[in-house]
């Protein structure tokens, strides 16, 4: 299974988890404690094998396998790790703007104040090998990794010699030659301090003798003679950076491969308690940087390897799906990886080739040397190319994720991965514990040195023991049944919501992804199932009467296929004969599987979208007909009730209504009675009254004639006066002119036939009152005025109202 690191580590948990479900409490606890091994053996291959890249902070700079055994119940009874070409060579020289291996920062950030007096770490020292250590990274986490170590087996005062190495390292890296202007005189330091006291701070650290260390970097030995006479000869600069690098690097590989070697003794599990394992391969990605040396070579060449045994074994499952369903299948044509294999690893000549041939020859080999052989002797490859506005010298590759540029630098030197037997030598005399297990003062261990003449051994490069290794990888592969993840990163910068188009299509094609769907889609990508195909697409077949259901009839109820599966592709023919008429792409009917291209797919689609468009249709025009009706009925229904409201409302307000007239009435009419009454009985009383006055006064004395007649005036126009003013409201014509003539007691018929009497000389003067109570009512009272015979004068006393005006007005001596 290849996947990218994170993708490793979730999958390494959930195996784990899955895998640990043991039966009894005593097996629960060994199985938890594997599981518990297992995973922590992850921050450890993190810390010592990754590192933070251009593209990844968190890259893995060497190739893993881990293997999780599984016994015959499939449970997890161990682990085995296996490491292919650790970049040794990121320890002494990192990129820009990419860092060294994640540990370094761990110890020089998370040691505590004790551990850095020991280590010789201070606060803000500077490091050449260290940069960028101001960027923290989530991967920074020293007690994770401390965790980890102590939970495998790696007690605290190993743990302890590791970072003491690993800080001795990092003083190494200050160590700086100068060129000391003679091949006779070894090259001196150059004049700092900082540079002087790292080399006794990395002797110190490393347990060497600060003279010995010194005397190693600055000098070589030669043996040369049929008597393997020792020579000694002073190191160029150059050669002094040289053996510095390789120090480190040698001890750093021994440590990594310790570590290793410590996890698989702590997690695997003896040979005869498991039978069958998962398989975990996190392998780096493909490669292409502005500059591109033999790591880069390498890593692409695995890419190259890997991606062709994907495309064999994808097409091997096409092939084989394709015979089980019964098509007529014909191999697909497809840009095949061969020939860049071949002019990596080919035979007889290949770039592998030559530079082994390089290093064999054991002699100096320039950059544009190894550039003129490489074009010269494969001239013609297709998957050669050469940039010619290079300024330095290289070549191109063309691989299947796009061209990348080698620079012929170093490529030579890298391959060799020369160990000059005197660094073997000084690192044996160590005293510290650590670099005593890593190297062992064994007489028989072998040298590299190379013997002079027909003796000579051949060289095992780098690029050979990377070709084997991948070979044993393959051979696993092949044995199994693979499966793989791509993981693709929507940006560089690790923030949500950015996707940036240009790199995720970089990546699919460097993880091969575009390549397979190419071939995918030269066969028939898309394969669906008979009762699937069927569930789906069903709805398509049209309307029409059957009465028995025949492979072409209705499909049965509940969505299930009953038809006998030798009937189901008949069927399935039919219905998309039925369905399309003609498709114009093909489609191919398996046993079990319908086969089809992605035309024939979006067609179906789009029928199917427009069936249920038109059921859709008929749904909403249903639903509206029913709402229409539905609104209808309750609107008549609403008519009927509201106009039985209205009319039971009326009829209450006609009853209110009458009910209150007839109490108007009643009680108008017997207002009108009782004044009628009182009116009569008054009447009465002063025509009693006038005539006993009249009786009991005849001597009385006369008024003088002026009084008189103003008196009698008086008394005629009084009432005549106030009827008027008070009938000038609503009465008129001859209602009026009947008020007149009842105040004057004149005939109706003739007024000349009679004479004129009011009723003021019979019996008194009524007198008229108005009251304002809303409206306007009359009522009678008995008026103060007498007659001039009976009364002798006006009494101040007894004229009122209208009267006490006339009399005012006419009385002797007014104006």
């Amino acid at each position: 299974m290849l996947q990218q690191t994170w993708t490793s580590r979730c999958l390494m948990k959930f195996y784990a988890m899955v895998a640990a479900s043991p039966t009894s409490w005593e097996s629960h606890k060994v199985a938890e404690r594997i599981e518990q091994r297992i995973l922590n053996s992850n921050p450890i291959m993190e810390a010592f094998g990754n590192a933070c890249t251009l593209r990844n902070n968190n890259s893995s700079r060497f190739g893993k396998f881990i293997q999780l055994q599984l016994n015959g119940a499939q449970q997890m009874t161990g682990a085995a790790v296996q490491t292919y070409l650790l970049e040794k060579t990121r320890v002494a020289c990192q990129a820009p703007s990419e860092r060294n291996f994640h540990i370094f920062y761990q110890i020089y950030k998370g040691a505590r104040a004790d551990e850095r007096v020991q280590w010789r770490l201070p606060e803000g020292a500077a490091f050449s090998w260290l940069p960028h250590p101001e960027r923290t990274l989530e991967e920074d986490c020293f007690e994770v990794t401390r965790e980890a170590m102590l939970h495998l087996g790696i007690d605290a005062p190993t743990q302890n010699n590791i970072f003491q190495a690993l800080a001795g390292l990092l003083h190494l890296g200050n160590t700086r030659f100068a060129d000391s202007g003679n091949e006779a005189q070894p090259c001196p330091l150059v004049d700092d301090a900082q540079c002087q006291g790292s080399v006794g701070t990395s002797a110190l650290l490393l347990g060497l003798p600060e003279d010995h260390l010194l005397e190693t970097l600055r000098i070589r030995t030669i043996r040369a003679g049929r008597d393997q006479q020792v020579f000694r000869k002073p190191c160029s600069q150059a050669e002094c950076d040289t053996r510095r690098d390789c120090l480190a690097k040698l001890v750093y590989a021994r440590l990594f491969d310790w570590l290793v070697s410590v996890i698989n003794s702590s997690i695997c599990a003896t040979p005869d308690s498991w039978t069958t394992f998962i398989g975990l391969l996190d392998v780096y990605g493909f490669e292409s940087f502005p500059n591109n040396s033999l790591e880069q070579l390498c890593i692409n060449y695995a890419n190259e390897k890997l991606q062709q045994h994907f495309v064999a074994h994808y097409l091997r499952a096409q092939q084989e799906e394709y015979a089980v369903e019964g098509l007529a299948w014909s191999f697909v044509s497809y840009q095949d990886n061969q020939p860049c294999l071949d002019l990596i690893e080919g035979s007889p000549v290949s770039i592998c080739s030559l530079l082994n041939e390089e290093c064999r020859l054991n002699r100096p080999s320039s950059a544009a040397q190894l550039q003129t052989r490489i074009e010269s002797a494969l001239t013609g490859r297709p998957r050669l190319g050469r940039d010619r506005l290079s300024p330095e010298p290289s070549f191109t590759v063309l691989h299947y994720a796009g061209p990348v540029r080698y620079s012929t630098a170093g490529l030579v030197e890298k391959n060799k991965d020369p160990v000059p037997l005197e660094l073997t030598r000084l690192l044996q005399q160590s005293q510290d514990p650590l670099l005593k297990v890593l190297f062992p003062a064994d007489p028989e261990e072998k040298s590299q040195e190379e013997p002079s003449g027909q003796n000579r051994a051949p060289v095992l490069t780098v690029v050979s023991k990377f070709k084997a290794s991948l070979e044993q990888l393959l051979q696993v592969l092949h044995s199994t049944t693979p499966h793989y993840i791509r993981c693709i990163k929507p940006n560089s910068q690790a923030q949500v919501q950015i996707f940036h188009r240009e790199e995720v299509l970089s990546q699919l094609e460097a993880c091969g992804l575009v390549e397979t769907i190419h071939i995918s889609a030269a066969g028939f990508p898309i394969r669906v199932s008979h009762r699937n195909f069927l569930e789906r697409y069903k709805l398509l077949r049209r309307l029409r009467p059957a009465t028995t259901p025949g492979p072409h009839g209705p499909c049965p109820a509940g969505g299930q296929s009953e038809w006998p599966p030798c009937a189901e592709p008949a069927m399935l023919r039919g219905l998309l004969q039925d369905i399309l008429h003609a498709l114009p792409a093909p489609l191919h009917c398996g046993r079990t599987k319908v086969f089809m291209t992605d035309s024939t797919l979006e067609l179906l689609e789009r029928r199917r979208a427009q069936v249920l468009e038109q059921c859709a249709r008929h749904i909403q025009r249903g639903w509206r007909r029913y709402r229409c009706r539905t609104q209808a009925r309750q609107r008549r229904a609403a008519v009927l009730i509201q106009a039985a409201v209205r009319s039971w409302l009326t009829r209450k307000h006609v009853q209110r209504l009458h009910a209150a007239a007839t109490v108007i009435k009643r009680a108008w009419q017997e207002w009108r009675i009782r004044m009628a009454f009182l009116a009569s009985e008054e009447l009465d009383g002063v025509e009693e009254k006038h005539s006993s006055q009249t009786s009991c006064s005849p001597s009385s004395s006369p008024l003088p004639p002026a009084q008189t007649r103003l008196q009698g005036a008086i008394t005629r126009l009084w009432p005549l006066g106030l009827a008027l003013a008070n009938a000038a409201v609503g009465v008129h014509g001859f209602q009026r002119k009947l008020v007149v003539f009842a105040c004057l007691q004149l005939p109706v018929g003739s007024p000349r036939s009679c004479a004129v009497q009011t009723a003021q000389e019979q019996a008194g003067v009524l007198s008229i009152r108005a009251l304002p109570q809303g409206s306007i009512r009359f009522h009678c009272r008995k008026s103060p005025l007498r007659y001039a015979d009976t009364c002798p004068g006006p009494s101040p006393d007894s004229v009122t109202g209208f009267n006490q005006i006339l009399l005012e007005r006419h009385r002797p001596g007014h104006v």
